[in-house]
């Protein structure tokens, strides 16, 4: 028997989770004997618990092909768990509600971490109860932290983003250290993992290169930055420091702009201008950034390798689910670095579930500032290509979705 799918976004957005949201439509509509209607959930497992689905079916084809090349979460996205059976009933209650109502099979989750922690409840009740429904986690984190895949899509694109901007801006530096600006601080994304602010490594070869990374992994010493600091700008005239926003300061983040109960992700903000603080104490003219959105929207600089990743995580989930594969999410495998190849593979649910990875101790540079020749080999691959969206009038152009939502069979439901 046929039964539709529901598709639905979680977490931050990057440059290319709407490549998977493509490939997991496209592929579902070459399955029409096993898949019904594809919707799509508004803003997440929200929409779901509201019943706010998108029906893709009335979509123009061309605008789907579209979603490849656009940036952000075409169909919104959310920062939001649910709770346990025993503690929040009505949520499951309603979940199965909503499931039935519109006759889903099949329910694709696309995130990070904490978005497999929501896929793994789903498909554990789902099994306890006796439900049939097929439950696949698409990967997805610019914070390349997922455990058990090669990456996750999104990363590739942002340590392309922020290399490139390491390196020009460093040009920039170069010009004007003779009678301005010596140290540059760019704050990144990364709040338990450093693997953004490790990108910036990949903008130079070699370790005696004009640029310290401060990674989340590596406790915040501030006199032994300033030595390294100081030698830098001794030996080149100045300095590019990019920092992991979640750098840690005696056990704690170092700056702290809110808290959130939610998924336990705390509003992290306010390290580059603190750093830029500390330097400009120690006698340079400092200027400081905060590439924040730019680094996981700017879909003009992707890595082609991400996107191509991110397609085909969406195109495997489908594939899986056609052949009764569940609980499981998909995963990248690396099978050869030299060319860098790779296939695809599945991991279940619970053994990536709210599970962080940081940068290895072995891609971490001795003294802490840079990153080894084994972290160059593991990113390097990752970042390379280029997939431009198509521009018009000198702007790119993105999908326009009609964004229609199914009439609703049940009453409101508050979350």
């Amino acid at each position: 028997m046929v039964h539709n799918i529901l598709y639905a976004q979680s977490g931050g957005v990057t440059a290319v989770i709407n490549a998977s949201a493509c490939g997991v439509i496209e592929t579902a509509r070459r399955f029409p004997q096993k898949f019904g209607k594809v919707f799509a959930a508004q803003e997440g497992i929200l929409g779901v618990l509201r019943e706010q689905l998108y029906d893709l079916s009335v979509e123009d084809p061309a605008q789907i092909a579209m979603l490849r090349h656009t940036p952000g979460g075409a169909f919104g996205s959310c920062r939001m768990d649910i709770g346990s059976p025993d503690t929040h009933p009505e949520q499951y209650a309603r979940l199965v509600d909503v499931f039935k109502a519109h006759d889903i099979g099949t329910f694709f989750y696309n995130g990070g971490g904490g978005s497999m922690l929501t896929a793994a409840k789903v498909a554990r009740f789902a099994r306890a109860h006796g439900l049939d429904l097929t439950v696949i986690g698409v990967p997805k984190t610019i914070d390349n932290d997922l455990s058990l895949t090669d990456t996750s899509p999104g990363f590739g694109s942002v340590a392309k983003y922020i290399a490139t901007s390491v390196r020009e801006v460093s040009l920039d530096l170069a010009a004007m250290c003779g009678t301005s600006t010596k140290v540059f601080i760019l704050e990144v994304m990364g709040r338990h993992a450093g693997w953004l602010a490790a990108a910036a490594g990949l903008a130079f070869e070699g370790d005696d290169t004009p640029l310290l990374i401060l990674m989340a992994e590596i406790e915040f010493e501030p006199q032994r930055f300033l030595a390294a600091l100081h030698d830098k700008v001794a030996q080149h005239g100045w300095c590019v420091v990019v920092a992991a926003e979640g750098l840690m300061c005696n056990g704690q983040f170092c700056t702290l702009a809110a808290e959130s109960e939610i998924f336990g992700h705390e509003q992290l903000g306010g390290l580059a201008p603190l750093l830029a603080k500390l330097t400009r104490d120690a006698g340079y003219k400092t200027h400081w950034a905060v590439s924040d959105y730019f680094q996981r929207s700017a879909r003009h600089l992707s890595s082609r390798v991400d996107v191509e990743q991110a397609y085909a995580c969406g195109a495997a989930a489908v594939s899986l689910a056609a052949k009764g594969k569940t609980d499981v999410m998909v995963a990248i495998r690396r099978t050869s670095d030299v060319p860098y190849l790779w296939t695809l593979d599945a991991v279940h649910l619970d053994q990536v579930a709210d599970i962080e990875l940081p940068v290895p101790a072995e891609y971490i540079r001795a003294d802490g500032f840079g990153i080894t020749q084994a972290a160059r080999h593991y990113m390097l691959p990752l970042i390379q290509g280029e997939d431009s969206p198509p521009f018009r009038d000198g702007l790119p152009v993105f999908a326009k979705l009609k964004l229609q939502y199914t009439p609703a069979k049940l009453p409101p439901f508050e979350v």
